[in-house]
């Protein structure tokens, strides 16, 4: 299971990075609108580990996206 959480993390950080690209906003900003540190976002897309909701919500707001979208990617709990 433990290995399982660490393959989702490591999902959950590669979306956030596509989703910082997409949007063209860099760490320094997203934390900075989301009222978090620049280390907590790094940790979150380096799949260190799982963010939780405060987390989610300030790097959702920094991005100006629904918290929804960082969880919108594929991962088969089967198979990863």
């Amino acid at each position: 299971m433990k290995n399982d959480n660490k393959k989702y993390y490591k999902k959950f950080g590669e979306n956030l990075q596509n989703l910082i690209e997409k949007q063209g906003k860099d760490v320094m900003t997203i934390a900075s609108v989301g009222n978090i540190e620049q280390k907590q976002v790094y940790r979150v897309l380096n799949g260190e580990h799982g963010a939780n909701l405060k987390t989610i919500i300030a790097i959702a707001k920094g991005l100006d996206i629904h918290p929804k979208e960082l969880f919108d990617f594929q991962f088969d709990l089967d198979k990863e």
